[in-house]
């Protein structure tokens, strides 16, 4: 365990209180739980057997519109925002209701998937306890954790007088540019909220997210002279592209390495003539064994857990390609896509009334994941403006892989403690006095 997540554990030892016993009210949400099961899964089923790859703009609304349904007649407000068309990308469904009790939340999930159309085999398969289907664990089964909780909550009469944003975006598998539109929503509605909890798929029973990784672009371009290969290590010629990128990819794996630092080179093209497809993941090249080369492009990316670690990481990546072989050139170019998401005790303290929930229920202790292995999130994108908690979704398997699964005899567990945490932070007032 790294001495931040050891910290984290000892903050929260020292601010948890004794076990309290569930109210009447809590009771009321468990039972609700217990009885919607059944309609809970089906409710899965259906919205995973719509296709709503991050490209099928009509996919992605469509499930937004199922949720829109269920979340309206919970007295909630939803709106389906769209994108502007260049953006190439459907939208949000940004849902409120209103109130003045307690913490004000902001609850956060997506809908879109990374299973296009095209080639998907299959939809929701159920065997026993487990289902497979695209979306099952990534996440349709945390945003019907989240519609379920707050259900539970309606059913007991207890969302009476609480404001609680709700905000499914439609392309978090691929984010919309720029990112001041495609993220505009969700940083409006931060600033309307005391704490946001994201219900991306949860890590372990017994953990869940105060911190996760940043997540960054990088895209290195090498020159060299091109030359007869007899000639090559002259002073006329020098090292080659090649040569060079390989120098600068040596140093990057031999000075870089940290806790919670990756940074990896994930396409590499080089030769005589390069050309990179406007996906960028793709390339042609050509180049003979008795030619120097002349170009090398390498596309990688980039995770960190702070800000101050992503720069510093970048100020000596620039430090290395600098330091060119003869006869080479280099430069290095960085695209930000998620922020990181720092762990911050205010993040640990949501975590803290979450475990106490965990406990009274009788289901055990709640830690915190580590970071280093956990990528980019769309709560990243707000959580240094408020308190934040993620990892609160379904329980399963094999994301973004046709094996994805999520397993169903977990789903009323992780909605029993989603929506007594929602409960009991729209009342923290109550909790703060016993």
């Amino acid at each position: 365990m790294s001495r931040t997540l050891s910290t984290l554990c000892l903050i929260i030892l020292a601010i948890t209180s004794f076990g309290q016993k569930l109210s009447k009210d809590e009771k009321k949400i468990v039972a609700s739980v217990d009885q919607r099961m059944a309609e809970a899964i089906a409710f899965l089923e259906k919205v995973v057997n719509i296709n709503s790859g991050t490209n099928n703009l009509k996919g992605v609304q469509a499930v937004g519109m199922e949720f829109k349904k269920e979340l309206d007649a919970m007295g909630f407000t939803s709106n389906w925002v769209d994108m502007p068309a260049e953006m190439k990308r459907a939208g949000h469904l940004l849902s409120e209701h209103k109130g003045a009790k307690g913490k004000k939340l902001l609850l956060l999930g997506h809908i879109d998937t990374v299973f296009e159309p095209v080639g998907e085999s299959k939809g929701w398969v159920r065997q026993d306890t487990i289902a497979f289907g695209p979306g099952t664990s990534d996440m349709k089964g945390g945003d019907m954790v989240m519609l379920y909780a707050l259900k539970a909550l309606h059913d007991a009469k207890l969302l009476d007088n609480t404001q609680i944003l709700v905000l499914l975006t439609g392309d978090e598998e691929a984010v919309g540019k720029p990112l001041d539109i495609s993220r505009g929503d969700m940083v409006r509605s931060a600033d309307r909220s005391d704490i946001a909890l994201s219900f991306e798929g949860a890590t372990g029973f017994e953990y869940a997210t105060v911190a996760r990784r940043g997540s960054s672009g990088w895209r290195l371009t090498v020159h060299g002279k091109q030359a007869h290969s007899s000639r090559i290590f002259t002073p006329a010629v020098g090292a080659g592209a090649i040569y060079e990128s390989a120098r600068i990819l040596h140093r990057f794996y031999d000075e870089l390495q940290e806790p919670s630092l990756t940074y990896s080179p994930g396409m590499m093209a080089g030769g005589t003539t390069v050309t990179v497809n406007e996906n960028g993941f793709e390339a042609e090249t050509s180049g003979k064994q008795n030619i120097v080369p002349n170009t090398v492009v390498v596309h990688g990316d980039l995770r960190f857990l702070s800000e101050e670690q992503k720069e510093r990481t970048r100020a000596k990546m620039r430090e290395i390609v600098n330091d060119n072989l003869p006869g080479t050139s280099a430069e290095i170019e960085f695209i930000d896509s998620y922020p990181s998401m720092s762990p911050k005790e205010g993040n640990v303290k949501v975590l803290t009334v979450y475990d106490q929930v965990s406990r009274d229920l009788g289901l055990g202790e709640v830690k915190p994941f580590d970071p280093g292995k956990r990528g980019g999130g769309d709560i990243a994108f707000i959580a240094e403006r408020i308190d934040a908690l993620d990892g609160l979704g379904a329980m399963g398997g094999g994301a973004h892989a046709p094996e994805e699964y999520v397993d169903l005899t977990t789903l009323d567990e992780q909605i029993k403690r989603a929506a007594l945490l929602i409960y009991r932070l729209t009342r923290e007032e109550k909790i703060q006095k016993r």
